[in-house]
């Protein structure tokens, strides 16, 4: 997918990873960005639409379905992440409440119109999608869920020629990492990478150094072979029907 010309929505736009993904769409030509976040956003620049947009609000995400006519690309950006312990049951249904649900109702909301463009789905999940972060679990535990139903809607997608991206984020320099001391990339090359692995076709894209360095392994593991060859049984079900 080339980024220009194109509408794109972004959730939680309001800072780190969605303000820096705004900034590189409308750098790279994009007619109309719409900017999801919870609270107001003043738009800076004529192509920039502020949206309203809490995805845990069923009542807002219907407002933003009846705001945006058209669209050719959705990156669900919005996320939430809290240290814990698995002691506390409500942390859990917090973190699936946005970085599950919250993307899968967003998701399903604009599928009628981004099957009508043939466009594309981008879901920011993170390396801890692949091997727990114990410090944050229920973090953790969400962005494999969030993994699974990407693979799930990669697949059952196909046929309307709907592409789907899954992003595996490494440590990013924004607010949900400020108390790791660790190398952190910018969320400016954060976003540079997601539309760069966007642009080349890639359906899991690796955008920064930490990241990057486990591209290949993943792309060619035995998770990878199994994902596509369950994808294949969609198919075939499909054949049979």
């Amino acid at each position: 997918m080339n980024i220009a010309n194109k509408t794109i929505l972004i959730t939680g736009a309001n800072r780190g990873i969605g303000h820096a993904l705004v900034n590189e769409a409308l750098r790279r030509g994009a007619k109309r960005v719409y900017a999801g976040t919870r609270g107001a956003l003043q738009a800076a620049h004529k192509r920039v639409t502020p949206l309203t947009l809490d995805v845990t609000s069923v009542l807002q995400i219907r407002q933003a379905v009846d705001a945006v006519d058209a669209l050719d690309l959705l990156i669900n950006n919005a996320g939430v992440a809290r240290y814990d312990d698995l002691s506390n049951l409500d942390a859990l249904e917090e973190h699936l409440a946005v970085n599950l649900f919250g993307t899968f109702r967003v998701t399903r909301a604009f599928l009628p119109v981004l099957k009508r463009s043939k466009g594309a789905i981008v879901t920011n999940l993170s390396l801890a999608a692949l091997a727990a972060l114990p410090m944050i679990p229920a973090y953790s535990i969400s962005k494999a869920a969030a993994l699974n139903m990407t693979q799930s809607l990669r697949a059952l997608l196909a046929p309307d020629d709907v592409t789907v991206h899954d992003v595996f984020l490494g440590p990013i320099d924004t607010d949900m990492s400020r108390g790791l001391e660790i190398p952190k990339a910018s969320p400016e090359s954060a976003a540079l990478g997601i539309f760069d692995g966007l642009e080349k076709g890639e359906e899991d894209i690796f955008p920064d150094p930490a990241s990057r360095s486990l591209a290949e392994a993943w792309r060619s593991g035995a998770a990878k072979t199994l994902e596509r060859q369950f994808a294949s049984f969609v198919s075939g079900v499909s054949s049979a029907a």
